[in-house]
Parts: C-alpha cells; sequence; structure tokens
C-alpha cells in the first residue's frame, strides 16, 4: 500500500473510532435490507461514489482483514441467507407452515433445482430496489417456482398474476405471449406491485404481502373492522381468509430454514451466485424448436426459460429475443444468422373480402384452417370482411396445426426429479386437467420422482 492509501486508510480509522457509539452494520455491498436502520458509517460510507472513497473502503477492508470486503458467496442460498432478518419472528402460525414443509422431505432439493435458472435474476432484482430478500423467496410460496403454473383462479406464472392485475400492471396477454409467465415481465410487475402496497399500507411489508394476496380492499376492510372493535391493526392482528392467515407464515417459514438448515435438518443444494442465462438476438420470429436445436439445447429448457412464449413461434409483437442458458447465446445467435428465408417463420397479412371462407383461404396459401383458427383466435367459422388474417408463410408451420384425440395415442412417461403437472402438460402439448382425468390424480399432491403416469400424445 502507498503512502497516499495508509495515509487515508489512517485517518479513516480515526474517524471510526470517533463514531465508535454507532452499532457495525455488514459491507455496503451487499445491497440487501430494505428494513428500516438507524444511518451507519458504513451506510454513509456507501454514498461515496467517487473513485476514491471506494479505493479506500477497499484498501481499509484489506488492510484489516475485514470479512465483508471479501467476495460474494460462491452459493446463492448463502448470499440470500446473509440478508434475511424476518426468520427470528415465530408464533404458532409460522410453528404450522414450518412444520408442513419439514413432512416435505424433497421440497427444497427440489425448489434448490427448479430456481438455478431463475432465483439469481430474481435476488439482483429484489436487492436493486432495496426490498427485503424474503420478497426473493415469495416464488417458493406462490408457485413453487414453477413459470407455468396456472391456478383455478387463473393465477399464472412465478408470481401467480391474476389477468386483471396483469393488465393494470401492463403485461402483454394475448393469444401469442403471456407475460405473466414471462420471467422477466412479471418479476418486474410483482416487484412494482409489491413496492405499491408497502407504500399504501405504510411501509409495513406483512401487510403489503397480504395485500398481494387478498387483495387490497380486502386488507383495508379487515383493518377497518378492527380499528372499529378498537383492536390493533397489524398483520398478526387482523381476521382474514384461511388462505391470506396461511400464507405470510409461508413465507417467514421458509425463511427460517434458509437462514439455518442445519438447525431443521434440511438440506438446500447449492445454486451458483452468478447470472444463469443471457438474453440471445434471435433475428427475427423463429420456431421454439428451431431455436433450441441451434442453441444446441433441449426445448424443454427453453420452454422453461421463455414460458410467456405460449405457441410453438415466438411471438411476433415481442422483441427479437430469447433466454439461453449461460453458455449459449452466441451458437443460438450464429445459427439463426445462417437461416435461410424459407427457414425462418414469416407472415403474410390477408384481408377478408366478401364471400371469403376458411376453407377457401386455407386453400389458397396452402395451409390447414385449423392453422388459421390457431393463429387468428377464430372460434367456428365465422370471418368477417374487411378483417385482416395473418396467414404463415412457410412449411413448418402447417405441420403444427391442432390434431384431435383420434390422431392420438397412449404413451407411458416416468416422472423425473422436479417436474410438476404444469411441466409435463407443456412439454408435451397437453393441458393439466388431462393430465389428471387421465390418471386419477389429486392436483394439490406433488408428483414422486419414478411415479408412471399415462398420457395422450399427438403420433408422431
Amino acid at each position: 500500500m502507498d503512502l497516499c492509501k495508509l495515509s487515508l486508510v489512517f485517518y479513516l480509522i480515526l474517524f471510526l473510532a470517533a463514531c465508535q457509539s454507532l452499532e457495525p452494520t455488514a459491507s455496503a455491498d451487499r445491497r440487501i435490507n430494505s428494513v428500516p436502520t438507524p444511518v451507519s458509517v458504513a451506510d454513509s460510507h456507501a454514498q461515496f461514489d467517487d473513485e476514491l472513497g471506494q479505493q479506500v473502503s477497499a484498501d481499509l477492508g484489506s488492510a484489516m482483514g475485514d470479512p465483508a470486503a471479501q467476495a460474494q458467496p460462491d452459493d446463492l442460498w448463502q448470499e440470500i441467507r446473509l440478508g434475511l432478518t424476518w426468520q427470528s419472528q415465530d408464533n404458532a402460525q409460522i410453528q404450522r407452515a414450518r412444520d408442513a414443509y419439514l413432512r416435505q422431505t424433497d421440497f427444497m432439493p427440489i425448489m434448490s433445482q427448479r430456481s438455478e435458472l431463475f432465483l439469481y435474476y430474481i435476488v439482483e432484482q429484489v436487492q436493486r430496489r432495496q426490498m427485503p430478500i424474503e420478497i426473493a423467496l415469495l416464488p417458493l410460496v406462490e408457485s413453487a417456482m414453477d413459470p407455468m403454473a396456472y391456478s383455478a383462479y387463473r393465477a399464472a406464472g412465478l408470481w401467480q398474476i391474476m389477468p386483471s392485475t396483469g393488465a393494470q400492471l401492463g403485461l402483454q396477454q394475448d393469444w401469442w405471449f403471456d407475460g405473466r409467465r414471462s420471467l422477466r415481465d412479471s418479476t418486474s410487475a410483482a416487484l412494482d406491485y409489491l413496492q405499491q402496497l408497502h407504500a399504501r399500507f405504510d411501509g409495513d411489508w406483512l401487510l403489503a404481502l397480504a395485500a398481494y394476496n387478498a387483495g387490497k380492499g380486502r386488507i383495508l376492510r379487515a383493518q377497518r373492522i378492527a380499528r372499529d372493535k378498537g383492536l390493533e391493526t397489524d398483520y398478526w392482528s387482523l381476521t382474514l381468509p384461511r388462505e391470506t392467515r396461511q400464507y405470510v407464515p409461508k413465507l417467514v417459514a421458509l425463511a427460517q430454514l434458509v437462514a439455518n438448515p442445519e438447525a431443521y435438518g434440511v438440506t438446500i443444494p447449492p445454486i451458483d451466485n452468478a447470472p444463469a442465462f443471457d438474453v440471445a438476438n434471435t433475428g427475427g420470429q423463429i420456431e421454439m424448436a428451431k431455436a433450441a436445436e441451434l442453441a444446441g439445447i433441449e426445448l424443454d429448457t427453453l420452454r422453461w426459460l421463455n414460458a410467456g412464449q405460449l405457441r410453438w413461434a415466438t411471438s411476433p409483437e415481442r422483441a427479437s429475443e430469447l433466454l439461453v442458458p449461460t453458455g449459449c447465446k452466441a451458437q443460438l445467435e450464429t445459427g439463426v444468422a445462417q437461416l435461410k428465408p424459407d427457414e425462418r417463420v414469416s407472415w403474410r397479412h390477408y384481408t377478408i373480402r366478401s364471400g371469403d371462407n376458411l376453407i377457401g383461404i386455407a386453400k389458397q396459401f396452402d395451409t390447414q384452417v385449423s392453422l388459421l383458427r390457431q393463429v387468428n383466435g377464430i372460434r367456428g367459422s365465422m370471418i368477417r370482411a374487411g378483417a385482416t388474417l395473418m396467414i404463415p408463410g412457410n412449411p413448418y408451420s402447417t405441420s403444427l396445426a391442432g390434431v384431435d384425440l383420434g390422431q392420438m395415442s397412449p404413451i407411458d412417461y416416468r416422472v423425473r426429479r422436479g417436474d410438476s403437472l404444469y411441466v409435463i402438460a407443456g412439454r408435451f402439448n397437453v393441458s393439466v386437467s388431462d393430465i389428471v382425468s387421465w390418471n386419477a390424480l389429486d392436483p394439490d399432491k406433488y408428483l414422486q420422482p419414478g411415479q408412471m403416469l399415462t398420457l395422450h400424445t399427438a403420433a408422431r
């Protein structure tokens, strides 16, 4: 260390000594806690953006052997663990939620596996907004970290956003794409919404979470009733629907397991504390199967990362990009640059004329009526003169028209680790309700690795 740096370190040590009455805090680099705390020396130093201030802090940490100045943990769960603050809460509701997790011995290993592609990004976004790190665990409670999850109430995606809420938050929801199932779109919308609720409930995160689950109006009514009775209006004191009473305890209990897994006999497989995906430019609309082939990855993986893409090809109204596992971006972009025009998804726009019908239009453009119905959202055969139809313009799409049950054959499928009804349904292009019906399943129970299912899929 040169003399200039040594002098700066000396003066900084004197400053720290003069402020020794303030409580020490974790490294400012950790970017985690949004729970209000007294302003500390570490917090005040974090406000310095100039290069000299950063260098002095680094030199001081190195000189004094400060562990906080060392590199971030290799395991993402440890990164989360360092920021957790809610785990000290405990009551009968939290204990019941914790016991329910512990009865599912495979819960945390399966959740860790499902989280490998998503959790780093979610943690990064939560930290960037300086929200409590516990919020990053919410998709585990909401959807068991399944981007294709779809509830009986029509909530969808990792954050289980309702259609009306998604519309209010500006999420695209159409035949091609559902932003509620998109990792980036849904995370941004969910965090926006949670921050709005946090502000509405005067900085109380537990009430904000309750409102996220039950709706703002219901929580406000519960508070008004409690206030009229002279009762407290915090989350734990309110009379709430059963699901909402269990909702926050589930998140706190999960934070407890992550904070101290050894104490509860829980094993949490590590996740790399690094980005798990890149954003690849597809150069235009492309079939998902073709993109997976060019990237050298399984179609299941590509669909899992891009669950917002609902069809065989990417949405023509979205940016020309796909999320791919880290290391696959260059291969995909090189591949799409070499595609011939007839290997791409292309579309014509046809204005319907008086006297036209779907059969005639399909013959005119060498396609299938069922495909015209699919891509244009048409039910039945009624079309209106003057309206515009999208016509697929290459041979790939014609092979993807719908099939009827007569063309479907049963197969046996063995459940793998990390599978869910939604994952399997997406993989085989069938519905969750069909899988439940075909196998007489309880949709609320977890599938078990090794379990055999009967699926009826299109003959290939």
